[in-house]
């Protein structure tokens, strides 16, 4: 009796258990490290920013003088400079960054200040006290843990690394990941032209798109090309590709065909469990291990080879494993609730992915074929409905979407 269809969840739940954080780490210089997981915890030896500031270009004033609607410039505080203490009934000229001079309780913008002709100041609107300070600290205490580990860093966190006087930081190294393509019928680009193409032969593109996708996450990539339809050359990239490899990807030869050989290749070297998922597209989906010669073992994931469920696969299943490998705890999507503009009559017994697109109006329209070998409708679309078994849809609901600019970042 064939086992029931695993739902999403639940396979997710028992894959990112496998993925514990991979040992070791780097230390990397601010300005490469773009992307990279963070290991430890970045704390603050200080206050951002160090003293109060002036938050304009103005005038630092004593607010209950400005009574006295003119007044003489004692001193004048560009930033990078320390002004002397405020003199009774005086303004100091400052500029945006600059300390605040003691005695000085509040900044006059240079727009509400008039500069008359023997060089006094007239303060055209009383100030209250505190207006246009940054003070010390508010934007970071000391002692305070700026970014925290397993963060995944982006160009906003090397920003506040630099402003807390980090140059380089500790982050989780880079998954070594080998991929490989099985199938007799695929044809690299480049090799024979489209006119020459043989008879049931296809472009891999598979390929191509998971390639990127694991460098968009992170990882050293080594390609292994494409392996013939063969237990023996399956068995021997397999061997080859666990000796100094994390994770083992393929595309194609998960299901249970005669020519479908990853499978026994695998038990072979390790063990695999065969996950038929409740999703559509990918239905067919593999994860185990292959064990290294001596000791220790590399974890293998196959993805089914129609290019879509390849593609929706590896955003729903693989991102989230290589980001906890890294350390990343939050690392499932987001989705948000958008307002369906198509009608979609019958929903799939399984949980369905459709691939769709903002329009003028902010509604999300289908793509009109939603076949797992049309990768069109991934370049094509925004992101993907995430649409409950048996669910069907009709302009006005309000859906589940998540955005391509989600799982791709």
């Amino acid at each position: 009796m064939r086992a029931p269809l695993k739902p999403l969840d639940e396979a997710l739940a028992e894959l990112l258990a496998q993925a514990l954080p991979l040992a070791g780490d780097d230390t990397v210089d601010c300005f490469d490290a773009d992307g990279r997981v963070l290991r430890a915890d970045a704390v603050s030896p200080l206050q951002v920013p160090p003293q109060d500031n002036s938050a304009m270009d103005g005038y630092a004033v004593r607010s209950a003088e400005c009574t006295h609607a003119e007044l003489p410039v004692s001193q004048r505080i560009p930033a990078g400079a320390v002004g002397q203490p405020l003199a009774v009934g005086t303004v100091a000229r400052i500029f945006t960054g600059a300390p605040v001079p003691e005695g000085a309780d509040a900044i006059v913008m240079q727009e509400d200040c008039e500069v008359l002709e023997d060089g006094r100041v007239r303060i055209k609107a009383r100030p209250e006290a505190g207006q246009w300070i940054r003070r010390s600290g508010e934007d970071i205490r000391r002692g305070a843990t700026v970014i925290a580990a397993g963060t995944r860093l982006s160009p906003a966190e090397l920003g506040l690394a630099a402003s807390i006087g980090l140059a380089s930081l500790r982050v989780a190294r880079k998954p070594r990941v080998a991929l490989f393509s099985t199938g007799d019928e695929l044809v690299m680009p480049g090799t024979v032209a489209p006119e020459q193409m043989p008879p049931g032969s296809i472009y891999n593109s598979n390929r191509f798109f998971l390639r990127a996708l694991l460098q968009r996450m992170g990882c050293e990539v080594t390609d292994f090309g494409i392996v013939p339809d063969r237990r023996e050359a399956t068995v021997d990239a397999l061997r080859e590709a666990a000796r100094a490899h994390d994770l083992i990807l393929t595309s194609g030869g998960v299901s249970v065909g005669e020519e479908d050989h990853v499978k026994p290749a695998v038990q072979a070297l390790g063990q695999l469990d065969l996950w038929q998922i409740a999703v559509k597209p990918g239905k067919p989906f593999a994860y185990g291990h292959v064990n290294r010669e001596g000791e220790g073992f590399a974890h293998f994931i196959g993805l089914p080879g129609n290019p879509v469920s390849s593609f929706v696969t590896f955003l729903l299943l693989v991102r989230p494993f290589v980001l906890r490998l890294q350390g990343v705890q939050q690392a499932l999507p987001r989705s948000v609730e958008v307002r369906a503009d198509f009608h979609w009559p019958r929903g799939d017994k399984r949980r369905e992915f459709l691939r769709v697109r903002y329009n003028e109006g902010g509604g999300l329209e289908l793509f009109r074929n939603q076949s797992s070998g049309v990768l069109t409708s991934a370049a094509w679309g925004d992101g993907v409905v995430d649409n409950p078994p048996g669910q069907a849809i009709a302009p006005g609901d309000r859906v589940r979407f998540i955005a391509f600019s989600e799982l791709l970042s």
